[in-house]
């Protein structure tokens, strides 16, 4: 039975035969500092930046870290089966590729490079509104692949309606909501350059490609850059969003639905009680609001809320498979993975997400059988040493 963990042993006998080393490095954590002397700064910041003085992204890795994976021995983790079922579709492994927008800014392919890596290895790719690409194009670069759509929930809802059904049409199969980005974060990094590529017409191929946003500017001034970019600031985030707004969002997808951005409990169990199948435990990356609670802090709590009923997702801070793990354990069904395959984007393009998404899966099926696992249900919080607080 093949392995996850077949990519180290493929690495060690090209290196024998040939002499080959990775164009990447292996080690995920030392892949900021690669891409921050490869990219552009203003790029390389906005994709890596966090708002304020960036607490909340530092408290994202320090929760990671704080917690102590305590191995068990003896266990016979010879085979081992790391799949996962969510919404009635089996996965490889427990990994996403979470939404991350205007791709082409650290690389000329950028959506379309992720897709065909992501389906490469049967792994879900969330695909952003604020894509490079159409969502049809990204959608015929991932083939069979799964793949979901992602929504910042536009003021003009017919935008929102027609951006759901082209996404249905072009099979994306879950929809994810994220809640907490209704207005941008206060990012110094992006300001002190001037920074936001969407003003340059970057990500806005799916507005730019709508009749139902067309149809919201002027016919004289569709061709005009400052009037499209225009259209798009005014409707982009909707600060009135209420619970009662997500009946909209059921009445235009008929698949299961996902919040991303849910912190607390409560908003976990009013998730629940307004029907969505799942939540995304996440503060964006640190990106939004700054010194907010850890993500990995705020998981146990949602779990305990709603596990039972909702499909709990985890995001913010994961680098290594040994986070993933630690996620896991704490009671996350899934994670997903963002600027390290942004990372590996920008210094390899399609190669370059293939590599880091192989380390991450490799690391990850290493460490769970190193601890004595075989499965996923053997990831439990039993597998970690007590939470010790700063």
């Amino acid at each position: 039975m093949a392995h996850f963990s077949d990519f180290q042993n493929d690495i060690y006998l090209r290196g024998r035969l040939s002499d080959e080393v990775p164009a990447l490095t292996t080690d995920l954590l030392a892949l900021e500092a690669a891409a921050r002397q490869t990219l552009g700064r203003g790029p390389f910041t906005y994709v890596a930046g966090a708002a304020g003085g960036g607490a909340t992204a530092r408290a994202n890795r320090e929760a990671l870290e704080r917690r102590r994976i305590v191995p068990r021995m003896l266990r016979d983790v010879g085979e081992r089966d790391l799949s996962v079922t969510l919404f009635g579709a089996t996965l490889p492994a427990p990994v996403l590729l979470a939404p991350v927008g205007v791709q082409s800014i650290v690389h000329p392919d950028g959506e379309l490079a992720t897709a065909r890596a992501a389906s490469g290895l049967g792994l879900p790719m969330v695909v952003s509104t604020v894509s490079s690409y159409p969502l049809e194009e990204v959608a015929a670069a991932g083939g069979d692949g799964p793949r979901w759509f992602q929504l910042y929930c536009p003021k003009d809802r017919d935008v929102a309606a027609a951006l759901l059904g082209r996404a249905r049409k072009a099979g994306y199969s879950a929809l994810v909501v994220t809640l907490d980005t209704f207005m941008m974060g206060w990012r110094p990094g992006d300001l002190d350059r001037a920074y936001l590529p969407f003003l340059r017409l970057e990500g806005l191929a799916d507005y730019l490609t709508e009749p139902a946003f067309l149809a919201g500017i002027a016919p004289e001034q569709r061709a005009d850059d400052f009037a499209r970019v225009a259209h798009w600031a005014g409707m982009f985030g909707d600060p009135t969003l209420t619970w009662d707004d997500l009946a909209f969002v059921r009445e235009h997808w008929d698949g299961p639905v996902v919040l991303k951005g849910i912190q607390h409990p409560d908003d976990a169990r009013r998730a629940r009680d307004a029907g969505m199948d799942g939540v995304v435990v996440s503060n964006h990356g640190g990106r939004q609001v700054d010194g907010a609670t850890a993500s990995l802090d705020a998981l146990p709590g949602v779990v305990e809320a709603v596990g039972a009923d909702l499909t709990v997702l985890f995001d913010s801070g994961v680098r290594t498979g040994a986070d993933v793990v630690k996620a896991l354990a704490l009671g996350a069904r899934a994670v997903l993975l963002g600027r390290p395959y942004m990372y590996g984007l920008g210094l390899g393009g399609q190669a370059g997400v293939e590599h880091v998404l192989k380390c991450l899966l490799a690391e990850f099926d290493l460490t769970v059988a190193l601890s004595g696992g075989r499965t996923l249900a053997d990831l439990t919080p039993a597998l970690l040493a007590p939470h010790v607080r700063d």
